[in-house]
């Protein structure tokens, strides 16, 4: 990460804890959530931004983020894919479906591609279970999958870039 983009963070991280004056450690999670809403995902800079605001080691900071599935510390790629892994889809095969786009993308899930086009993230249930195998790209649903389908589908988000 160059040094404009670490400032641009610590500015916009600062812009957010300017809201929270006076805050003590119960804020951490708030402050964690709107930094990851504004920026997409948890910086380093921004946990050591927030541990010197609350009076805190970013190791501590670290330790609740990563407990926490709904952290994130790398950016998401501009094509966000979930792949669900709940029962229904389970039965019907997701696991091969998670393997295929492991494979096609060359990343394990909770990666982004280097080309930072697509990200991955298995999720429990995404509530679509007459529609199973079933993963979401951006809001956008893709049913009934086969491991076929998978160059398929990342064909036409590629075309989109």
């Amino acid at each position: 990460m160059s040094t404009a983009q670490e400032n641009s963070i610590a500015s916009g991280v600062r812009e957010i804890l300017a809201d929270y004056q006076g805050a003590g450690r119960d804020a951490l999670i708030p402050i964690l959530q709107e930094i990851q809403t504004r920026q997409g995902f948890l910086s380093r800079e921004a946990v050591v931004e927030v541990g010197k605001f609350l009076h805190l080691p970013a190791s501590k900071i670290f330790g609740v983020a990563t407990f926490y599935n709904q952290f994130r510390f790398t950016p998401q790629g501009k094509f966000h894919i979930q792949v669900c892994r709940g029962t229904a889809c389970h039965v019907k095969g997701s696991a091969a479906i998670l393997e295929a786009m492991k494979r096609e993308l060359k990343v394990a899930p909770g990666e982004t591609t280097r080309d930072g086009l697509f990200s991955l993230e298995v999720v429990a249930c995404i509530g679509a279970c007459g529609l199973a195998p079933v993963i979401n790209v951006n809001g956008n649903f893709h049913a009934n999958l086969t491991t076929q389908a998978v160059p398929r589908i990342l064909d036409t988000y590629r075309k989109q870039k």
